[in-house]
Protein backbone atom coordinates (compact mmCIF):
# COMPACT_ATOMS: atom_id res chain seq x y z
CA UNK A 1 0.00 0.00 0.00
CA UNK A 2 2.92 2.40 0.71
CA UNK A 3 4.17 2.28 -2.92
CA UNK A 4 0.76 3.19 -4.31
CA UNK A 5 0.43 6.13 -1.94
CA UNK A 6 3.93 7.40 -2.82
CA UNK A 7 3.21 7.15 -6.50
CA UNK A 8 -0.13 8.91 -6.30
CA UNK A 9 1.03 11.80 -4.16
CA UNK A 10 4.42 12.34 -5.83
CA UNK A 11 3.28 12.12 -9.45
CA UNK A 12 1.98 15.61 -10.31
CA UNK A 13 0.22 14.38 -13.44
CA UNK A 14 -2.35 12.59 -11.35
CA UNK A 15 -5.28 14.64 -10.28
CA UNK A 16 -5.58 14.92 -6.49
CA UNK A 17 -9.24 13.97 -6.61
CA UNK A 18 -8.37 10.85 -8.57
CA UNK A 19 -5.63 10.06 -6.08
CA UNK A 20 -7.93 10.26 -3.13
CA UNK A 21 -10.53 8.23 -4.98
CA UNK A 22 -8.05 5.45 -5.80
CA UNK A 23 -6.76 5.37 -2.24
CA UNK A 24 -10.35 5.12 -1.00
CA UNK A 25 -11.05 2.23 -3.39
CA UNK A 26 -7.83 0.47 -2.33
CA UNK A 27 -8.52 0.81 1.39
CA UNK A 28 -12.12 -0.29 0.93
CA UNK A 29 -11.01 -3.42 -0.91
CA UNK A 30 -8.37 -4.07 1.74
CA UNK A 31 -10.95 -3.77 4.54
CA UNK A 32 -13.45 -5.96 2.72
CA UNK A 33 -10.82 -8.66 2.28
CA UNK A 34 -9.93 -8.38 5.97
CA UNK A 35 -13.58 -8.68 6.97
CA UNK A 36 -14.11 -11.68 4.72
CA UNK A 37 -11.12 -13.37 6.32
CA UNK A 38 -12.35 -12.63 9.83
CA UNK A 39 -16.06 -13.19 9.24
CA UNK A 40 -15.99 -16.81 10.28
CA UNK A 41 -13.90 -19.84 10.92
CA UNK A 42 -13.67 -22.33 8.10
CA UNK A 43 -13.71 -25.81 9.55
CA UNK A 44 -12.60 -28.82 7.60
CA UNK A 45 -14.96 -31.76 8.18
CA UNK A 46 -13.93 -34.48 5.78
CA UNK A 47 -14.56 -33.24 2.25
CA UNK A 48 -16.67 -30.27 3.38
CA UNK A 49 -15.80 -26.82 4.65
CA UNK A 50 -18.15 -24.98 6.97
CA UNK A 51 -18.18 -21.33 7.95
CA UNK A 52 -18.97 -21.16 11.65
CA UNK A 53 -19.98 -18.28 13.86
CA UNK A 54 -17.28 -17.76 16.46
CA UNK A 55 -19.96 -16.79 18.95
CA UNK A 56 -22.07 -19.97 18.90
CA UNK A 57 -20.32 -22.31 16.41
CA UNK A 58 -23.41 -22.58 14.21
CA UNK A 59 -22.94 -22.51 10.44
CA UNK A 60 -23.51 -19.01 9.01
CA UNK A 61 -22.18 -19.15 5.45
CA UNK A 62 -21.13 -15.64 4.38
CA UNK A 63 -23.10 -13.80 7.06
CA UNK A 64 -21.27 -11.30 9.28
CA UNK A 65 -23.88 -11.00 12.03
CA UNK A 66 -24.95 -14.45 13.19
CA UNK A 67 -28.70 -14.99 12.62
CA UNK A 68 -28.80 -17.42 15.56
CA UNK A 69 -26.97 -15.61 18.37
CA UNK A 70 -26.48 -12.09 16.95
CA UNK A 71 -22.71 -12.19 17.40
CA UNK A 72 -20.66 -9.78 15.27
CA UNK A 73 -18.04 -11.96 13.61
CA UNK A 74 -15.83 -9.00 12.68
CA UNK A 75 -14.68 -8.78 16.29
CA UNK A 76 -11.31 -9.99 17.47
CA UNK A 77 -10.41 -11.66 20.76
CA UNK A 78 -7.49 -10.00 22.49
CA UNK A 79 -5.00 -11.29 25.04
CA UNK A 80 -4.97 -12.77 27.59
CA UNK A 81 -7.53 -14.95 25.81
CA UNK A 82 -6.83 -17.29 22.93
CA UNK A 83 -7.29 -15.74 19.47
CA UNK A 84 -10.34 -16.75 17.48
CA UNK A 85 -9.75 -19.84 15.38
CA UNK A 86 -6.85 -21.17 17.44
CA UNK A 87 -6.70 -24.96 17.17
CA UNK A 88 -5.81 -26.96 20.28
CA UNK A 89 -4.54 -30.53 20.25
CA UNK A 90 -5.09 -30.58 16.45
CA UNK A 91 -8.79 -30.93 17.21
CA UNK A 92 -10.55 -28.14 19.10
CA UNK A 93 -11.24 -24.80 17.41
CA UNK A 94 -11.57 -21.90 19.84
CA UNK A 95 -14.41 -19.37 19.72
CA UNK A 96 -15.39 -16.55 22.03
CA UNK A 97 -14.68 -16.41 25.75
CA UNK A 98 -17.93 -16.86 27.70
CA UNK A 99 -16.75 -16.96 31.32
CA UNK A 100 -13.68 -15.95 33.31
CA UNK A 101 -12.64 -16.23 36.94
CA UNK A 102 -9.34 -15.89 38.77
CA UNK A 103 -8.34 -19.43 37.83
CA UNK A 104 -9.52 -20.14 34.29
CA UNK A 105 -11.26 -18.96 31.14
CA UNK A 106 -14.08 -20.81 29.40
CA UNK A 107 -14.52 -20.72 25.62
CA UNK A 108 -17.09 -22.05 23.24
CA UNK A 109 -15.35 -24.38 20.81
CA UNK A 110 -15.78 -26.85 17.99
CA UNK A 111 -14.59 -30.47 18.00
CA UNK A 112 -13.43 -31.33 14.49
CA UNK A 113 -13.39 -35.07 15.23
CA UNK A 114 -16.99 -35.31 16.40
CA UNK A 115 -18.32 -32.28 14.47
CA UNK A 116 -19.91 -30.96 17.64
CA UNK A 117 -19.93 -27.81 19.74
CA UNK A 118 -17.96 -28.11 23.00
CA UNK A 119 -16.83 -26.01 25.95
CA UNK A 120 -13.08 -25.58 26.47
CA UNK A 121 -11.72 -24.40 29.82
CA UNK A 122 -8.16 -23.00 29.90
CA UNK A 123 -6.15 -22.77 33.13
CA UNK A 124 -5.26 -19.05 33.32
CA UNK A 125 -4.43 -18.01 36.90
CA UNK A 126 -4.55 -14.22 37.06
CA UNK A 127 -1.19 -12.63 37.79
CA UNK A 128 0.97 -15.65 37.00
CA UNK A 129 1.45 -15.39 33.24
CA UNK A 130 1.56 -13.20 30.18
CA UNK A 131 0.26 -13.94 26.68
CA UNK A 132 1.60 -11.89 23.76
CA UNK A 133 -1.13 -10.53 21.51
CA UNK A 134 -2.13 -13.11 18.89
CA UNK A 135 -0.13 -15.91 20.54
CA UNK A 136 -1.55 -19.19 21.77
CA UNK A 137 1.27 -19.90 24.23
CA UNK A 138 1.42 -18.29 27.64
CA UNK A 139 4.65 -17.10 29.27
CA UNK A 140 4.85 -17.91 32.97
CA UNK A 141 6.41 -15.52 35.47
CA UNK A 142 9.64 -17.33 36.44
CA UNK A 143 9.46 -16.07 40.02
CA UNK A 144 6.06 -17.73 40.41
CA UNK A 145 6.67 -20.89 38.38
CA UNK A 146 6.50 -23.23 41.40
CA UNK A 147 3.19 -21.84 42.60
CA UNK A 148 1.83 -21.90 39.05
CA UNK A 149 2.74 -25.58 38.72
CA UNK A 150 1.13 -26.43 42.06
CA UNK A 151 -2.07 -24.60 41.18
CA UNK A 152 -2.20 -26.27 37.76
CA UNK A 153 -1.72 -29.67 39.41
CA UNK A 154 -4.68 -28.95 41.72
CA UNK A 155 -6.71 -27.85 38.69
CA UNK A 156 -5.95 -31.00 36.71
CA UNK A 157 -6.55 -33.29 39.70
CA UNK A 158 -9.89 -31.66 40.51
CA UNK A 159 -11.28 -31.80 36.98
CA UNK A 160 -9.85 -35.29 36.59
CA UNK A 161 -12.03 -36.39 39.48
CA UNK A 162 -15.06 -34.68 37.96
CA UNK A 163 -14.76 -36.97 34.92
CA UNK A 164 -15.83 -39.85 37.20
CA UNK A 165 -19.19 -38.15 37.86
CA UNK A 166 -20.35 -38.18 34.24
CA UNK A 167 -23.38 -40.36 35.05
CA UNK A 168 -24.87 -37.86 37.50
CA UNK A 169 -27.68 -35.90 35.86
CA UNK A 170 -26.70 -32.52 37.37
CA UNK A 171 -23.08 -32.85 36.17
CA UNK A 172 -21.92 -31.68 32.76
CA UNK A 173 -19.79 -34.42 31.19
CA UNK A 174 -16.04 -33.80 30.84
CA UNK A 175 -14.65 -35.56 27.78
CA UNK A 176 -10.98 -34.57 27.58
CA UNK A 177 -8.11 -33.11 29.63
CA UNK A 178 -4.76 -32.27 28.04
CA UNK A 179 -1.70 -30.01 28.26
CA UNK A 180 -0.68 -27.48 25.60
CA UNK A 181 0.74 -23.97 25.35
CA UNK A 182 2.33 -24.26 28.84
CA UNK A 183 -1.04 -24.75 30.51
CA UNK A 184 -3.90 -27.24 30.95
CA UNK A 185 -7.24 -27.59 29.14
CA UNK A 186 -10.53 -29.26 30.04
CA UNK A 187 -13.16 -30.08 27.40
CA UNK A 188 -16.83 -30.41 28.33
CA UNK A 189 -19.99 -31.38 26.50
CA UNK A 190 -22.05 -28.42 25.27
CA UNK A 191 -25.81 -28.43 25.84
CA UNK A 192 -28.47 -25.91 24.89
CA UNK A 193 -29.33 -24.30 28.23
CA UNK A 194 -30.90 -21.23 29.77
CA UNK A 195 -29.70 -19.46 32.89
CA UNK A 196 -31.50 -20.19 36.14
CA UNK A 197 -32.30 -16.48 36.56
CA UNK A 198 -34.09 -16.51 33.19
CA UNK A 199 -35.89 -19.72 34.11
CA UNK A 200 -37.17 -18.14 37.35
CA UNK A 201 -38.21 -15.01 35.44
CA UNK A 202 -40.26 -17.13 33.03
CA UNK A 203 -42.02 -18.74 36.02
CA UNK A 204 -43.48 -15.57 37.56
CA UNK A 205 -40.38 -14.81 39.60
CA UNK A 206 -40.37 -17.91 41.80
CA UNK A 207 -41.01 -21.65 41.82
CA UNK A 208 -43.45 -23.69 43.82
CA UNK A 209 -41.84 -26.42 45.92
CA UNK A 210 -43.39 -29.16 43.78
CA UNK A 211 -41.52 -27.73 40.76
CA UNK A 212 -38.26 -26.95 42.57
CA UNK A 213 -37.91 -30.30 44.31
CA UNK A 214 -37.15 -32.50 41.24
CA UNK A 215 -34.69 -29.85 40.00
CA UNK A 216 -32.70 -29.57 43.22
CA UNK A 217 -32.60 -33.15 44.51
CA UNK A 218 -30.16 -34.35 41.79
CA UNK A 219 -27.92 -31.39 42.67
CA UNK A 220 -27.84 -32.61 46.29
CA UNK A 221 -26.75 -36.06 45.06
CA UNK A 222 -23.95 -34.49 43.01
CA UNK A 223 -22.69 -32.40 45.93
CA UNK A 224 -22.88 -35.39 48.24
CA UNK A 225 -20.66 -37.38 45.84
CA UNK A 226 -18.19 -34.48 45.65
CA UNK A 227 -17.77 -34.15 49.39
CA UNK A 228 -17.52 -37.87 50.03
CA UNK A 229 -14.36 -37.72 47.93
CA UNK A 230 -12.86 -34.64 49.59
CA UNK A 231 -13.96 -32.06 47.02
CA UNK A 232 -16.60 -29.35 46.87
CA UNK A 233 -18.14 -26.73 44.58
CA UNK A 234 -18.20 -23.68 46.89
CA UNK A 235 -19.88 -21.41 44.33
CA UNK A 236 -23.42 -22.76 44.19
CA UNK A 237 -25.57 -19.84 43.11
CA UNK A 238 -28.22 -18.93 40.54
CA UNK A 239 -25.35 -17.73 38.32
CA UNK A 240 -23.91 -21.26 38.12
CA UNK A 241 -27.15 -23.19 37.77
CA UNK A 242 -28.71 -23.79 34.35
CA UNK A 243 -31.76 -25.56 32.96
CA UNK A 244 -31.44 -27.83 29.92
CA UNK A 245 -34.00 -28.21 27.15
CA UNK A 246 -34.98 -31.54 28.72
CA UNK A 247 -35.88 -29.72 31.95
CA UNK A 248 -33.08 -30.88 34.23
CA UNK A 249 -30.82 -28.70 36.37
CA UNK A 250 -27.14 -28.52 35.44
CA UNK A 251 -24.52 -27.25 37.90
CA UNK A 252 -21.62 -25.43 36.20
CA UNK A 253 -18.94 -23.02 37.43
CA UNK A 254 -16.60 -25.62 38.90
CA UNK A 255 -13.21 -24.43 40.16
CA UNK A 256 -10.64 -25.63 42.68
CA UNK A 257 -10.89 -24.66 46.33
CA UNK A 258 -8.13 -22.08 45.70
CA UNK A 259 -10.64 -19.95 43.76
CA UNK A 260 -13.46 -20.11 46.27
CA UNK A 261 -12.08 -18.56 49.46
CA UNK A 262 -9.95 -15.66 50.60
CA UNK A 263 -6.27 -15.99 51.45
CA UNK A 264 -5.16 -18.28 48.59
CA UNK A 265 -2.71 -17.50 45.76
CA UNK A 266 -5.65 -16.91 43.39
CA UNK A 267 -8.00 -13.96 43.09
CA UNK A 268 -11.12 -15.50 44.61
CA UNK A 269 -14.55 -15.34 43.00
CA UNK A 270 -17.39 -15.38 45.53
CA UNK A 271 -21.11 -14.89 44.91
CA UNK A 272 -22.84 -12.39 47.19
CA UNK A 273 -25.85 -13.86 48.97
CA UNK A 274 -24.69 -17.43 48.35
CA UNK A 275 -21.11 -17.41 49.69
CA UNK A 276 -20.97 -18.60 53.30
CA UNK A 277 -19.47 -16.34 56.00
CA UNK A 278 -16.38 -18.53 56.36
CA UNK A 279 -15.47 -18.03 52.69
CA UNK A 280 -14.66 -14.39 53.42
CA UNK A 281 -12.12 -15.31 56.11
CA UNK A 282 -8.51 -15.74 55.05
CA UNK A 283 -7.48 -19.40 54.75
CA UNK A 284 -10.51 -20.64 56.71
CA UNK A 285 -11.16 -24.32 55.92
CA UNK A 286 -14.33 -24.81 53.89
CA UNK A 287 -16.26 -28.05 53.54
CA UNK A 288 -19.70 -29.56 52.94
CA UNK A 289 -21.24 -27.21 55.52
CA UNK A 290 -20.05 -24.34 53.31
CA UNK A 291 -21.72 -25.82 50.23
CA UNK A 292 -24.93 -26.42 52.21
CA UNK A 293 -25.13 -22.65 52.76
CA UNK A 294 -24.70 -21.92 49.03
CA UNK A 295 -27.16 -24.62 48.00
CA UNK A 296 -29.79 -23.45 50.49
CA UNK A 297 -29.32 -19.82 49.43
CA UNK A 298 -29.93 -20.83 45.81
CA UNK A 299 -33.02 -22.82 46.79
CA UNK A 300 -34.18 -19.79 48.80
CA UNK A 301 -33.83 -17.71 45.63
CA UNK A 302 -35.80 -20.27 43.61
CA UNK A 303 -38.69 -20.33 46.07
CA UNK A 304 -38.83 -16.62 46.93
CA UNK A 305 -37.35 -14.85 43.90
CA UNK A 306 -34.70 -13.09 46.01
CA UNK A 307 -31.33 -13.99 47.49
CA UNK A 308 -30.60 -13.76 51.22
CA UNK A 309 -28.60 -10.75 52.37
CA UNK A 310 -24.83 -11.10 52.01
CA UNK A 311 -23.10 -13.22 54.63
CA UNK A 312 -21.22 -10.16 55.91
CA UNK A 313 -24.51 -8.39 56.65
CA UNK A 314 -26.07 -11.47 58.22
CA UNK A 315 -23.28 -11.83 60.77
CA UNK A 316 -24.85 -8.98 62.75
CA UNK A 317 -28.44 -9.99 61.98
CA UNK A 318 -28.96 -13.57 60.90
CA UNK A 319 -32.72 -13.38 60.37
CA UNK A 320 -34.11 -14.31 56.95
CA UNK A 321 -36.66 -11.91 55.49
CA UNK A 322 -39.57 -13.75 53.90
CA UNK A 323 -43.10 -12.49 53.25
CA UNK A 324 -45.98 -14.10 55.12
CA UNK A 325 -47.56 -15.12 51.81
CA UNK A 326 -44.38 -16.98 50.85
CA UNK A 327 -44.20 -18.74 54.22
CA UNK A 328 -47.82 -19.83 53.84
CA UNK A 329 -47.44 -21.27 50.36
CA UNK A 330 -44.33 -23.29 51.28
CA UNK A 331 -44.49 -26.52 53.29
CA UNK A 332 -43.37 -25.88 56.90
CA UNK A 333 -40.58 -28.46 56.69
CA UNK A 334 -39.10 -26.63 53.67
CA UNK A 335 -39.14 -23.29 55.50
CA UNK A 336 -37.44 -24.99 58.44
CA UNK A 337 -34.78 -26.57 56.19
CA UNK A 338 -34.06 -23.18 54.59
CA UNK A 339 -33.52 -21.63 58.00
CA UNK A 340 -31.34 -24.52 59.19
CA UNK A 341 -29.21 -24.48 56.04
CA UNK A 342 -28.68 -20.72 56.16
CA UNK A 343 -27.49 -20.47 59.74
CA UNK A 344 -24.67 -17.92 59.98
CA UNK A 345 -22.77 -19.97 62.57
CA UNK A 346 -21.35 -23.15 61.07
CA UNK A 347 -22.05 -25.17 64.21
CA UNK A 348 -25.77 -24.35 63.94
CA UNK A 349 -26.03 -25.23 60.25
CA UNK A 350 -27.16 -28.53 58.73
CA UNK A 351 -23.98 -30.58 58.74
CA UNK A 352 -24.31 -32.90 55.73
CA UNK A 353 -26.30 -33.34 52.55
CA UNK A 354 -27.99 -36.49 53.81
CA UNK A 355 -29.54 -34.44 56.59
CA UNK A 356 -30.49 -31.70 54.15
CA UNK A 357 -32.18 -34.18 51.84
CA UNK A 358 -34.12 -35.64 54.76
CA UNK A 359 -35.26 -32.25 56.01
CA UNK A 360 -36.46 -31.35 52.52
CA UNK A 361 -38.23 -34.67 51.98
CA UNK A 362 -40.59 -35.02 54.94
CA UNK A 363 -44.06 -33.50 54.92
CA UNK A 364 -47.66 -34.62 55.35
CA UNK A 365 -49.06 -33.75 51.92
CA UNK A 366 -52.63 -32.67 51.25
CA UNK A 367 -53.35 -36.20 50.10
CA UNK A 368 -51.96 -37.64 53.32
CA UNK A 369 -54.08 -35.24 55.37
CA UNK A 370 -57.18 -36.23 53.41
CA UNK A 371 -56.35 -39.91 53.91
CA UNK A 372 -55.89 -39.30 57.64
CA UNK A 373 -59.33 -37.63 57.87
CA UNK A 374 -60.83 -40.57 55.98
CA UNK A 375 -59.00 -43.11 58.15
CA UNK A 376 -60.09 -41.40 61.36
CA UNK A 377 -63.70 -41.24 60.20
CA UNK A 378 -63.57 -44.93 59.25
CA UNK A 379 -62.16 -45.87 62.67
CA UNK A 380 -64.93 -43.86 64.33
CA UNK A 381 -67.65 -45.65 62.35
CA UNK A 382 -66.15 -49.06 63.15
CA UNK A 383 -65.98 -48.24 66.86
CA UNK A 384 -69.58 -47.06 66.86
CA UNK A 385 -70.73 -50.28 65.21
CA UNK A 386 -68.83 -52.34 67.77
CA UNK A 387 -70.65 -50.54 70.56
CA UNK A 388 -73.99 -50.94 68.76
CA UNK A 389 -74.02 -47.24 68.03
CA UNK A 390 -74.88 -46.50 71.66
CA UNK A 391 -78.53 -47.24 70.89
CA UNK A 392 -78.73 -44.82 67.95
CA UNK A 393 -80.24 -45.75 64.62
CA UNK A 394 -78.10 -45.81 61.45
CA UNK A 395 -79.95 -42.69 60.27
CA UNK A 396 -78.95 -40.82 63.44
CA UNK A 397 -75.34 -41.92 63.04
CA UNK A 398 -75.37 -40.78 59.42
CA UNK A 399 -76.75 -37.37 60.37
CA UNK A 400 -74.07 -36.89 63.05
CA UNK A 401 -71.24 -37.94 60.72
CA UNK A 402 -72.58 -35.59 58.03
CA UNK A 403 -72.80 -32.67 60.45
CA UNK A 404 -69.27 -33.31 61.78
CA UNK A 405 -67.84 -33.56 58.26
CA UNK A 406 -69.66 -30.37 57.25
CA UNK A 407 -68.24 -28.52 60.25
CA UNK A 408 -64.71 -29.73 59.40
CA UNK A 409 -64.92 -28.54 55.80
CA UNK A 410 -66.61 -25.30 56.88
CA UNK A 411 -63.65 -24.64 59.19
CA UNK A 412 -61.18 -25.42 56.39
CA UNK A 413 -63.07 -23.01 54.09
CA UNK A 414 -62.96 -20.22 56.68
CA UNK A 415 -59.21 -20.72 57.13
CA UNK A 416 -58.65 -20.53 53.37
CA UNK A 417 -60.71 -17.33 53.11
CA UNK A 418 -58.86 -15.78 56.04
CA UNK A 419 -55.53 -16.66 54.48
CA UNK A 420 -56.54 -15.15 51.15
CA UNK A 421 -57.59 -11.77 52.60
CA UNK A 422 -54.70 -11.35 55.02
CA UNK A 423 -52.06 -8.78 54.25
CA UNK A 424 -48.55 -10.08 53.71
CA UNK A 425 -46.10 -8.00 55.72
CA UNK A 426 -42.50 -9.23 55.83
CA UNK A 427 -42.00 -12.03 58.32
CA UNK A 428 -38.66 -12.85 59.87
CA UNK A 429 -37.57 -16.40 60.37
CA UNK A 430 -35.23 -16.39 63.38
CA UNK A 431 -31.69 -17.47 62.59
CA UNK A 432 -31.88 -20.24 65.18
CA UNK A 433 -34.97 -21.88 63.67
CA UNK A 434 -34.87 -25.69 63.79
CA UNK A 435 -37.32 -28.41 62.83
CA UNK A 436 -40.81 -27.57 64.13
CA UNK A 437 -41.84 -29.41 67.26
CA UNK A 438 -44.73 -31.82 67.24
CA UNK A 439 -46.93 -33.62 69.69
CA UNK A 440 -47.64 -37.32 69.62
CA UNK A 441 -50.89 -37.58 67.64
CA UNK A 442 -52.14 -40.85 69.10
CA UNK A 443 -52.30 -41.79 72.79
CA UNK A 444 -50.36 -44.83 73.94
CA UNK A 445 -53.51 -46.43 75.37
CA UNK A 446 -55.35 -46.45 72.03
CA UNK A 447 -52.34 -47.46 69.92
CA UNK A 448 -51.89 -51.08 68.83
CA UNK A 449 -49.17 -50.54 66.22
CA UNK A 450 -45.39 -50.27 66.45
CA UNK A 451 -43.86 -47.91 69.01
CA UNK A 452 -40.62 -45.96 69.28
CA UNK A 453 -37.64 -47.72 70.83
CA UNK A 454 -35.00 -46.26 73.10
CA UNK A 455 -32.19 -45.43 70.66
CA UNK A 456 -29.83 -43.72 73.11
CA UNK A 457 -26.33 -45.13 72.67
CA UNK A 458 -26.93 -46.32 69.10
CA UNK A 459 -25.38 -45.09 65.86
CA UNK A 460 -27.52 -42.32 64.36
CA UNK A 461 -27.01 -43.31 60.71
CA UNK A 462 -28.11 -46.89 61.39
CA UNK A 463 -31.13 -45.68 63.36
CA UNK A 464 -32.05 -43.26 60.59
CA UNK A 465 -31.91 -46.07 58.02
CA UNK A 466 -33.99 -48.33 60.27
CA UNK A 467 -36.67 -45.70 60.83
CA UNK A 468 -36.65 -44.66 57.17
CA UNK A 469 -37.52 -48.23 56.21
CA UNK A 470 -40.60 -47.87 58.42
CA UNK A 471 -41.58 -44.55 56.85
CA UNK A 472 -40.36 -42.45 59.80
CA UNK A 473 -37.96 -39.57 59.16
CA UNK A 474 -35.14 -38.98 61.67
CA UNK A 475 -33.25 -35.70 62.13
CA UNK A 476 -30.27 -34.46 64.06
CA UNK A 477 -31.17 -31.80 66.59
CA UNK A 478 -29.27 -28.55 65.95
CA UNK A 479 -26.42 -27.78 68.32
CA UNK A 480 -27.22 -24.81 70.54
CA UNK A 481 -23.69 -23.49 70.73
CA UNK A 482 -20.05 -23.96 69.93
CA UNK A 483 -19.51 -26.50 72.73
CA UNK A 484 -22.87 -28.24 72.52
CA UNK A 485 -22.91 -31.90 71.55
CA UNK A 486 -19.46 -32.93 72.79
CA UNK A 487 -19.36 -35.90 75.13
CA UNK A 488 -16.77 -38.15 76.75
CA UNK A 489 -19.45 -40.83 77.23
CA UNK A 490 -20.65 -41.10 73.63
CA UNK A 491 -18.54 -41.50 70.49
CA UNK A 492 -19.12 -39.16 67.55
CA UNK A 493 -22.30 -40.06 65.67
CA UNK A 494 -23.93 -41.82 68.63
CA UNK A 495 -27.38 -40.75 69.88
CA UNK A 496 -27.37 -39.04 73.29
CA UNK A 497 -31.10 -38.27 73.59
CA UNK A 498 -34.36 -38.30 71.63
CA UNK A 499 -37.33 -35.94 71.61
CA UNK A 500 -39.93 -38.70 72.20
CA UNK A 501 -39.65 -41.38 74.88
CA UNK A 502 -39.64 -45.10 74.34
CA UNK A 503 -43.15 -46.41 73.68
CA UNK A 504 -44.37 -43.40 71.68
CA UNK A 505 -46.65 -44.59 68.81
CA UNK A 506 -44.98 -44.53 65.37
CA UNK A 507 -47.88 -42.78 63.66
CA UNK A 508 -46.60 -42.97 60.07
CA UNK A 509 -49.83 -41.77 58.48
CA UNK A 510 -49.72 -38.49 60.39
CA UNK A 511 -46.23 -37.40 59.29
CA UNK A 512 -44.54 -38.44 62.55
CA UNK A 513 -40.78 -37.80 62.79
CA UNK A 514 -38.11 -38.01 65.48
CA UNK A 515 -35.20 -35.73 66.34
CA UNK A 516 -32.07 -36.97 68.08
CA UNK A 517 -29.28 -35.16 69.86
CA UNK A 518 -26.20 -36.74 68.30
CA UNK A 519 -22.80 -36.70 69.96
CA UNK A 520 -19.93 -34.88 68.32
CA UNK A 521 -17.56 -37.10 70.27
CA UNK A 522 -15.11 -36.02 72.95
CA UNK A 523 -13.81 -32.48 73.03
CA UNK A 524 -10.46 -33.96 71.96
CA UNK A 525 -9.87 -36.26 69.00
CA UNK A 526 -7.10 -38.34 67.46
CA UNK A 527 -5.21 -36.87 64.52
CA UNK A 528 -5.57 -39.14 61.47
CA UNK A 529 -2.74 -40.12 59.15
CA UNK A 530 -2.79 -37.58 56.34
CA UNK A 531 0.72 -38.04 54.95
CA UNK A 532 0.96 -37.97 51.13
CA UNK A 533 -2.73 -37.08 50.69
CA UNK A 534 -4.11 -34.04 48.89
CA UNK A 535 -4.65 -30.92 50.98
CA UNK A 536 -8.40 -31.04 50.27
CA UNK A 537 -8.62 -34.65 51.43
CA UNK A 538 -6.63 -33.94 54.60
CA UNK A 539 -8.77 -30.92 55.45
CA UNK A 540 -11.94 -32.96 54.90
CA UNK A 541 -10.74 -35.69 57.29
CA UNK A 542 -9.80 -33.21 59.99
CA UNK A 543 -12.85 -30.97 59.77
CA UNK A 544 -15.03 -34.07 59.91
CA UNK A 545 -13.49 -34.73 63.34
CA UNK A 546 -14.12 -31.16 64.41
CA UNK A 547 -10.69 -29.57 63.96
CA UNK A 548 -10.03 -26.11 62.55
CA UNK A 549 -7.30 -26.52 59.93
CA UNK A 550 -4.76 -24.13 58.39
CA UNK A 551 -1.94 -24.53 55.90
CA UNK A 552 1.54 -23.83 57.27
CA UNK A 553 2.85 -20.70 55.56
CA UNK A 554 6.47 -21.91 55.43
CA UNK A 555 7.79 -23.37 52.17
CA UNK A 556 8.89 -26.95 52.81
CA UNK A 557 10.66 -29.04 50.16
CA UNK A 558 10.54 -32.82 50.10
CA UNK A 559 12.19 -35.49 47.97
CA UNK A 560 9.64 -38.10 49.07
CA UNK A 561 6.31 -36.25 49.00
CA UNK A 562 5.12 -34.85 45.68
CA UNK A 563 4.43 -31.16 45.33
CA UNK A 564 1.01 -30.17 46.62
CA UNK A 565 0.68 -33.26 48.83
CA UNK A 566 0.62 -33.09 52.62
CA UNK A 567 3.87 -33.93 54.45
CA UNK A 568 2.30 -33.96 57.91
CA UNK A 569 1.45 -31.82 60.92
CA UNK A 570 3.63 -28.89 61.98
CA UNK A 571 3.44 -29.61 65.73
CA UNK A 572 1.88 -33.05 66.11
CA UNK A 573 2.07 -36.59 64.82
CA UNK A 574 -0.67 -38.84 63.49
CA UNK A 575 -2.31 -40.62 66.41
CA UNK A 576 -1.89 -37.76 68.89
CA UNK A 577 -4.95 -36.89 70.99
CA UNK A 578 -5.50 -33.15 70.53
CA UNK A 579 -8.16 -30.77 71.85
CA UNK A 580 -10.62 -29.66 69.17
CA UNK A 581 -10.01 -26.07 70.26
CA UNK A 582 -6.42 -26.33 69.03
CA UNK A 583 -5.76 -25.03 65.49
CA UNK A 584 -4.07 -27.63 63.31
CA UNK A 585 -1.42 -26.57 60.79
CA UNK A 586 -0.58 -28.79 57.82
CA UNK A 587 2.80 -28.83 56.07
CA UNK A 588 2.37 -29.04 52.30
CA UNK A 589 5.22 -30.19 50.09
CA UNK A 590 6.76 -27.76 47.62
CA UNK A 591 8.42 -30.69 45.84
CA UNK A 592 12.16 -31.40 45.64
CA UNK A 593 14.42 -28.44 46.21
CA UNK A 594 15.87 -27.20 42.94
CA UNK A 595 19.65 -26.99 42.66
CA UNK A 596 21.67 -24.71 40.40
Amino acid sequence: MGRIENYLFNNKTVNYVTAYFLVFIYLSCYNIITIIISVSISISTGDEYMSLCIGCMHEIGNEVICPDCGFDNTRTQTAPYLPYGAVLNKRYVIGRNIETNGESALYIGYDRETSSVVLVREFLPAGYFNRPEGSVKILIDSSRQDTFNRLMSDFEQFFGFLTTLRDMSAMNEITDIFHANNTCYVVEVYEEIISFEEYISRNNGHLEWEVARPLFMPVISLLEALHKNGYGHYAISPSNLYITTSGKALLLGFATINERRRGTPLKSQLFTGCAAPEQYENSFPIDNITDIYGFTATLFYALTGALPASAKERISDGALLMSTSTVKRLPPHVVSALANGLQVKREDRIIDFGDLRSQLSVAPTVKAIQEEISRTASMARTEKRKKKNFGMSPISVGIIVTVVASLIFLWIGIMIINNSIETTPPEQIPSNTVIPSQEATVSNEDWTGETLQNYVGKDFEKVRAELSAKGIMAYKDAYSGENDGYSDMFDAGVIMSQNFPEGTPLDVDNGFFVTFKVSRGPKAATLPNIENTSLASAVAKLTERGFVVYQDANVTHSDKIAEGKVIGYSKYDAGDMVSLDTPIYLIVSAGPEKTN
